[in-house]
């Protein structure tokens, strides 16, 4: 099976500002004045305890903590800009800084579309597997957080040692995932340590990231604080993102649920400095709208791609490094509608120049499902759109004025040397859409039907291991929890 190309990752793009920029200051304001006089509430006792140390006014009964403006601001200047998720192979680190994009996985699908059958099914462990080999063959998909989640495993203390140990062993992409418990998160940390050769080694250039969350409306729980505060007091990059959704935990308005976005990350970012100055805060956009008839989390909505694009922007203003969520579908199946939902969101919120954009590729059914060939489609999805981000360069090679003068009226450039020089690296050439003629059309040659045949090689693919066997060894001693595939 053909070993896809790597296509190097951080372009830049500010092609698409859904806020003008005196909205964007509006909106910036309105951030500081909610966390200062609404606040959150914060249920983590290591966390209120930082907070209150680091200047925030507190409540024990309420566990309302509120924000002074001075106390954010001193936390955004202290989170650094730039935060680089490296990957144990330095080709692939993916650098969150200004408007420098880069895609990935995500989601935690509860349910696969397997891959031989085509049936809907619970998703396991095999398919954390099978989801990091494909990902690290991809070549537009620059990251691997973890997609799918392993129904076999009950105990939430086993599910990060397991998740995280099967995407390590199967990808050399950076590896971000969310954490179920503290002793897993814990155990990942040593995990990783093992594998980078040293906890020096592994906070030099960390290969692993997590995702804890803000709960909305404007609430840091117990066990996510706990965590978000482990990890900053660890200096390891930890995502605090928000999800927000459109007339339920946010404002019915997109104005109302990107300032809902932009608050309750920032006091995720907020409380990631209170705990360790410096530590790599990357704040999170993953809300959405809803389903009016029945006010159901929607997302596929070209709204959804409107508001994390708009977040975008407000990330851009704080220069904080940016998770963003695009690419998904509320479709059944892959088909039309997967398609157009999924482009147009890949699109937009990449032409804002979001960070890190993950769910971006395989994920359908509002974020329920991962499709293994809707995988690969995505992924041709993001080559298209990385070649939008390359924009037109104009320069006197480009332009070809003196060629045009040279040749005149009616003459051809077929075979100009200019021609060939260009030919190969001006245009996105997709791999699975089929621009036959329809003379030569064979529907076994559609874009699906490649796509699913390239599946189908990888599952007959001896899947291998990437980690040396001496060290599957160590870690599997040091956590006899870790099961095969």
């Amino acid at each position: 099976m053909e070993k896809l190309k790597h296509d190097k990752p951080g372009l830049p793009s500010s092609l698409y500002r859904p806020l003008t920029e005196g909205g964007v200051e509006n909106i910036a304001d309105a951030a500081f004045e909610v966390l200062e006089k609404s606040g959150m509430a914060v249920y983590s006792e290591t966390a209120f305890e930082a907070l209150k140390a680091a200047g925030a006014q507190t409540d024990s009964a309420s566990r309302t903590v509120r924000f002074p403006r001075s106390m954010v601001e001193d936390a955004i200047a202290s989170n650094p800009s730039s935060v680089t998720l490296h990957a144990r192979d330095p080709e692939y680190n993916a650098v969150l800084e200004k408007n420098r994009v880069h895609y990935g996985t995500g989601g935690t699908a509860i349910y696969v579309i397997d891959p031989i059958t085509g049936e809907r099914r619970q998703s396991n462990l095999s398919d954390v597997a099978l989801n990091a080999r494909m990902v690290d063959a991809l070549d537009h998909i620059h990251v691997f957080t973890i997609n799918v989640f392993p129904n076999e495993i009950t105990d939430p203390d086993l599910i990060d040692t397991n998740r995280f140990f099967h995407a390590l062993n199967h990808t050399r992409k950076h590896v971000m995932g969310g954490i179920y418990s503290m002793k897993g998160c814990r155990s990942v940390v040593k995990m990783a340590e093992m594998i980078a050769g040293g906890e020096g080694a592994l906070r030099a250039k960390p290969f692993v990231s997590f995702i804890t969350l803000i709960i909305s409306p404007f609430k840091i729980d117990d066990s996510y604080g706990e965590i978000t505060c482990y990890l900053a007091q660890e200096h390891l990059p930890v995502v605090v993102p928000t999800e927000p959704i459109c007339g339920t935990t946010a404002p019915i308005t997109l104005a109302g649920n990107v300032l809902t976005h932009t608050a309750e990350t920032l006091a995720g970012i907020t409380l990631v400095q209170s705990v360790s100055r410096g530590a790599p805060g990357i704040c999170g956009s993953v809300g959405s709208t809803t389903n009016l008839s029945n006010m159901d989390h929607l997302g596929g909505s070209i709204e959804r791609a409107m508001i994390n694009s708009a977040v975008s922007q407000m990330a851009q203003h704080f220069e904080i490094p940016l998770y963003s969520t695009g690419g998904t579908s509320d479709a059944k199946e892959v088909d039309v509608q997967a398609a157009y939902e999924t482009s147009m969101s890949s699109l937009l919120v990449a032409m804002s120049g979001a960070n890190y954009i993950h769910d971006i590729a395989g994920l359908m059914e509002a974020d329920l499902t991962v499709a293994y060939d809707k995988l690969v489609l995505d992924n041709e999805i993001l080559g298209m759109c990385q070649r939008v981000l390359r924009g037109v360069e104009v320069n006197d090679e480009t332009l070809a004025k003196d060629l045009i003068i040279e040749k005149g009226p009616t003459e051809d450039y077929l075979t100009e040397e200019h021609t060939i020089e260009h030919m190969r690296d001006e245009f996105f050439v997709p791999k699975l859409a089929n621009r036959d003629k329809r003379e030569h059309y064979d529907a076994g040659n559609s874009a699906l039907a490649r796509a699913r045949k390239y599946v189908q090689e990888f599952c007959e693919t001896p899947p291998g291991n990437l980690l040396d066997e001496n060290l599957r060894t160590q870690i599997r001693t040091e956590f006899p929890e870790i099961r095969d595939v």
